[in-house]
Parts: C-alpha cells; structure tokens; sequence
C-alpha cells in the first residue's frame, strides 16, 4: 500500500519536473514566433585510409601520434583510392617509416563535404581501437579539406595539438576560438580557387587573439600549393613537437 502510494507520488514529481523544463509557447490567436529544443541522436557511419607505422605495436605500451588528413573535392565519393592522390596518403607509400597513425576519411560528395557529427565520430572510434596519444592528434587537409581543416578545430579544438590547413580559409570572427592550438598554413601567391587573402586574414586574426600561427606563402605557385607543403620534412618534425594545450581562457 505505502509502496504503491511512493511510486504514484514520485510518478507525479517526474512528469511535473518535465512539464516545467519544457519552454512555453504563447498560445495567443494569431502567427508568432516559436523555438523548440529537443535531443536528437543520430546514426553515422563513414570510410578511411587507415597507416600505421612500420614496427607498429597494438599493445598500448606505446602511444602513437596521430595525424588526420582531409582531402580536397576531386576526391569524395566512394572510391577510396582516390584519397591516396595527395598529402599523407600519398607520402606513407613511398615512406614505411612515417611515424604517425594517419587515418584519411572520404567525404561522400563534395557537396555535402565533411561532415563534424561523422568526423567527431570517426576520430572516438580511433581512439577506442589503437593506441592513439591524446595530446599528439594532428589534423590537415587541402583545398576543401583546408576549408574544413579551420572548420573542424573551430567546432573542436580541445582535441588538437596542431592543425595544417593547405589552400584552405575560415570566417576570422572564429579565429580566436584557436588561440591555444599551433597553426601552420600553407598557400600559394597564385591560387584562382582558395584566395591567399582569405587566409592570410585568418591567420592574422588568430595571431592578434594571442595564437601561435604562421603562413608559408609560394609566390610562384597556383592551387595545387599542397604539393611543396607535404614534401616539407620540417613540416613534420615541427607536428612532432607539438602537444595539446590546456585553453588559456580569454576570448
């Protein structure tokens, strides 16, 4: 009897606790304005390229840094060999002791591009399956995948120790949002797709928010700046020094 008094009443409290989280609407005759806010969760899947380093160890006694590609427009759709044209996919084949984890994932088309959900998603997954380091996750891309480069860490940058856009540009109203993530950008002088200026603003911006950000510009060269950028073994000896910052508050 009590028991059964308890659930009722605690039923009660349940649904008047509901009913008063739940935003109300105006209810006047005539046509207004109105907002909702519901949790919505949604199924995502997606392909990569997937390296792992020559003497790679699946134990977890070692942490591998790991670098993520995003390529450029040419390249979505569902042929993953496509992604090996360009930057990392490309390097890893000729160089078996590249010393990253690199996963490149596949946009489906280049209208719909990358996707944040399936990127956040694909990088938790890497992290539950290898014997990733936390503080090393790198993430680069060209062209489009410059573009998305920005706009990935952007949404996220408490997961990146550095990112390399190549080609690429971003809003610069968001550029303080990386003020605690290292960024070096690549472009070329040239370039009729990705306009340098667009970049350039961006990396200024991040500067003047108190960042850590450089421009490599080649005067000579047009869009396909990606070229001189990923053939650059500094590039990567300067990703290898980098670790993930704690944020610094401010902006």
């Amino acid at each position: 009897m009590h028991r059964s008094l308890l659930l009722t009443l605690l039923a009660g409290l349940i649904l008047i606790a509901g009913c008063a989280a739940r935003h109300s609407w105006v209810l006047a005759p005539g046509q207004h304005p109105q907002s909702f806010e519901r949790r919505v969760t949604v199924e995502t899947h997606g392909r990569f390229l997937l390296y792992l380093p020559a003497g790679f160890d699946p134990s977890g006694r070692t942490r591998y840094p790991l670098l993520i590609f995003l390529h450029g427009s040419g390249e979505s759709g569902e042929d993953l060999e496509k992604v090996k044209v360009h930057g990392p996919p490309k390097l890893v084949a000729s160089k078996p002791d590249f010393p990253f984890i690199v996963a490149s994932p596949q946009a489906r088309n280049h209208i719909e591009r990358f996707d944040p959900a399936t990127l956040d998603a694909m990088l938790d997954e890497l992290l539950e399956q290898l014997p990733v380091d936390p503080d090393r996750i790198y993430l680069t891309g060209l062209s489009m995948g410059g573009i998305w480069t920005y706009g990935w860490a952007i949404r996220h940058p408490e997961r990146f120790a550095a990112i390399v856009p190549v080609c690429g540009l971003w809003d610069p109203a968001d550029a303080c949002r990386l003020k605690d993530v290292p960024v070096w950008a690549f472009h070329g002088a040239q370039d009729p797709v990705v306009p340098l200026d667009g970049d350039q603003a961006m990396i200024d911006a991040i500067k003047a928010c108190g960042g850590d950000a450089r421009l490599t510009v080649y005067l000579y060269t047009g869009h396909d700046s990606w070229n001189q950028a990923y053939a650059d073994p500094e590039l990567y000896q300067w990703l290898l020094q980098q670790r993930r910052r704690a944020p610094s508050g401010g902006k």
